[in-house]
């Protein structure tokens, strides 16, 4: 059971399949939150064996609702210790991603703008009406920009991220309710070619351009901003009551290995929680790791989420 966009190679599950003569069929159920919250529901007659895809915005609550079984997997053992976030040992990381700001090189280059240095400058009257961001209540990467801009300038003091959110819808921020409108329709750096050269999206987009291009491009017609991005960590857990435990340990172990962690670069555009996993020649050239990344607790989150996502409803939408 995964959110519909889970991928994985069909040569990777048949290599499952094939060393332990089971059939895995994969239940897509919406985004995140709508695929967690089919899991809870589903809680005292699972849908499936494994879940895929509680993110560190969710996972409070998914151990609050008591849907995962703890299993001590030896392959989470080698996992760095700053993405095992779940003690318990009922959840364990499989991949790493990164929200971050992407720009269009050839419209700022032309307009003879130098790229935003820091989320402040988003504000200045020279970036009005040049950014793209997404609703928190209905995209998971306008959640995590808006806990971006939490993390980073804090409820309390002279400035928080408050004012920061009334700055920029000062200076006319265009809010989509997903990433694909943002990015296909309105941001001028991709094949939507729309006006606005600041979007909000992930730190491996332009290795994605490159890639999907199919030859046409050498390096990408994007870029990331060098400025604090949100740090996503996605996660598997056996879910509770499952008749097959056994099978279920070693799919969990299968996604945690070699095989499944190499083909998550290429398959979902994140980076496999694995350390010394080999990554594709795209990902190494174009894919941007931020140079502050930030986090919040994951229980604050669950704890401050629908506060937060009112308050900047209020600020923003109203």
């Amino acid at each position: 059971m995964t959110h519909d966009s889970f991928s994985v190679s069909e040569a990777v599950i048949a290599e499952f399949e094939r060393t332990t003569g089971a059939r895995v069929e994969i239940l897509p159920s919406g985004d995140t939150g709508s695929a967690l919250n089919k899991a809870i529901l589903s809680k005292d007659a699972p849908l499936a064996d494994v879940f895929f895809g509680v993110d560190n915005t969710f996972m409070s609550r998914a151990l609050a609702a008591g849907i995962f079984e703890p299993y001590d997997s030896p392959a989470a053992a080698a996992m760095p210790a700053d993405v095992r976030l779940d003690p318990t040992g009922r959840l364990h990381p499989v991949d790493v991603g990164y929200v971050m700001i992407n720009y269009d090189r050839a419209a700022l280059r032309d307009a003879g703008l130098t790229p935003p240095a820091t989320l402040e400058e988003l504000a200045d009257p020279r970036w009005r009406g040049q950014l793209i961001v997404q609703n928190p209540a209905t995209s998971s990467p306008g959640l995590a920009f808006l806990l971006t801009t939490i993390a980073h300038f804090g409820e309390d003091g002279a400035y928080t991220w408050r004012d920061y959110w009334r700055a920029l819808r000062a200076n006319d921020v265009l809010v989509t309710d997903g990433w694909e409108d943002a990015y296909y329709t309105h941001f001028s750096g991709s094949s939507g070619a729309g006006p606005r050269p600041l979007v909000v999206s992930y730190g491996t987009s332009p290795a994605a351009e490159v890639f999907f291009s199919e030859g046409a491009l050498s390096e990408p017609p994007t870029a990331n901003l060098d400025v604090p991005a949100f740090r996503q960590i996605e996660f598997v857990g056996i879910l509770a009551g499952t008749p097959r435990r056994a099978l279920a340990e070693r799919f969990v172990d299968f996604m945690l290995g070699p095989s499944f962690q190499a083909d998550i670069p290429l398959q979902m555009w994140v980076w496999p929680a694995a350390p010394g996993t080999p990554l594709p020649e795209v990902f190494t050239a174009f894919a941007a790791r931020p140079a502050r990344a930030v986090e919040l607790p994951p229980e604050r989150i669950e704890a401050e989420r629908e506060r937060w996502i009112g308050e900047w409803t209020s600020l923003v939408l109203r």
